[in-house]
């Protein structure tokens, strides 16, 4: 991948889902991470766009704009989805910025939470791949195991009496 420069304070890399980005440094709660950049573009647009096309990258403004972040120069396009995000989205003057929610330490990568709408059409349907979500699906799935090796004991012990 192509070196960003040192004044960013992350780095592109492989990711569990593809590129994502990675802190290089650590980045204090509330500090500005990266802007989510890109023409603006009507609203009318962007859901031709999301309907025609596979760009994923449309960011809606608000009731008549949105961001169109499909260029490869919105280095925020490589932040991923999780359900536990160590960013948060704010717009301020039009424009879209990513925050650090607490400390993140270099190395950690930079994630923030798509919307409901976003997860709810793209994300659920093959399954979420954050931390978070793969961390309750492992619980669960040995509970699973837990409780039918406790059922085959239990009907093992029950057919010896």
């Amino acid at each position: 991948m192509s070196k960003l420069s040192s004044k960013h304070p992350f780095r592109i890399g492989r990711s569990r889902t593809g590129l994502g980005l990675f802190a290089t440094q650590p980045l204090k709660k509330g500090t500005r991470v990266v802007e989510y950049s890109g023409p603006k573009i009507t609203n009318k647009r962007a859901e031709w766009i999301e309907e025609n096309t596979d760009n994923r990258y449309v960011f809606e403004l608000n009731d008549k704009w949105s961001i169109d972040g499909s260029t490869r120069s919105n280095l925020a396009r490589y932040v991923n989805h999780s359900c536990r995000p160590n960013v948060e989205a704010y717009q301020y003057d039009m424009k879209i910025w990513y925050r650090a929610r607490w400390t993140i330490k270099p190395g950690d990568e930079i994630l923030v939470s798509y919307g409901q709408d976003y997860f709810d059409s793209f994300i659920k349907p093959v399954g979420c791949k954050c931390n978070t979500c793969l961390n309750r699906r492992k619980r669960e799935r040995e509970e699973e195991r837990r409780k039918a090796a406790r059922k085959r004991a239990a009907k093992k012990k029950n057919g010896k009496h």
